[in-house]
């Protein structure tokens, strides 16, 4: 049973004391409670996907240790420990169960989460997630990447790249995105982006669970979300036609949907 807890109505960014330091989070909505992991990018910020999701439910979307406006909280060292920071987070909050959300890097500690602690997660939404180890289908290496390359990665629609590119990044803008890699690497270095013991543990997680695809992912192949999809019991598999590997940025309307009315069910 989850705790009743406040619920916020419109999105505001917050400090949570935990560990060593404080994360930084937002919350908004009412309703059941969904834990939204966002991926490499994405910290620190409220999305039109963040804002739709909210108006059904109490959407909490944290920062990462060490990513966006969270303290590098320096016992969180790996994966394993990422698990552990979050379920202690939930506890904070009050929170006993709840929808669990992750995109890519998130949708990777969201299924560890899962796996960890099926109990805690009444349903599971990955999109285009990180995690699996499959040679024949190697994730994009975004450390050797210049921007550019990454925003052709990341975007199918070649408008949408060029309009990033005509928008000359401020030096706040560089330097967090450089805390941000740095912080991915310090839980997905090596092995790159994987755990290798993952997919063989999917078989734990209880939730129902969805897979979101992109139709053309140029950064997580499509393989990936197939072999969670057929890993993880009775999942099953949503591609989204006409977007690349940032799914929730480039169609958030489609993806919110295919993200909002499964929870809803």
């Amino acid at each position: 049973m989850t705790t009743t807890v406040e619920q916020p109505t419109a999105a505001s960014a917050r400090r949570l004391e935990i560990g060593s330091g404080a994360i930084s989070y937002f919350r908004a909505g009412s309703g059941r409670p969904v834990l939204f992991l966002h991926a490499a990018g994405g910290a620190g910020e409220w999305g039109p996907h963040h804002q739709l999701i909210s108006e059904r439910f109490d959407l909490i979307a944290p920062d990462h240790p060490g990513f966006g406006l969270s303290d590098d909280l320096p016992e969180v060292r790996a994966m394993d420990d990422l698990v552990y920071h979050y379920l202690d987070v939930l506890d904070r909050l009050g929170l006993d169960q709840v929808d669990l959300v992750g995109a890519s890097f998130g949708g990777w500690l969201a299924a560890e989460l899962a796996v960890h602690s099926p109990h805690r997660v009444r349903k599971l939404v990955l999109l285009g997630p990180a995690g699996l180890r499959i040679p024949e289908h190697p994730v994009a290496d975004l450390f050797i990447m210049t921007p550019p390359q990454l925003l052709r990665a990341l975007f199918h629609d070649p408008g949408i790249v060029e309009s990033l590119l005509a928008t000359e990044p401020g030096v706040e803008d560089i330097l967090r995105s450089y805390r941000d890699l740095g912080a991915l690497a310090r839980f997905g270095w090596k092995p790159y982006l994987s755990n290798p013991k993952l997919e063989g543990r999917l078989r734990r997680i209880s939730a129902p669970t969805r897979v979101v695809a992109a139709e053309h992912d140029r950064i997580i192949p499509r393989a990936h979300c197939e072999r969670y999809a057929a890993a993880i019991p009775d999942a099953e598999l949503v591609v989204v036609d006409g977007c690349g590997h940032a799914l929730h940025g480039e169609r958030p309307d489609a993806v919110t949907a295919a993200v909002a009315d499964f929870l809803a069910d």
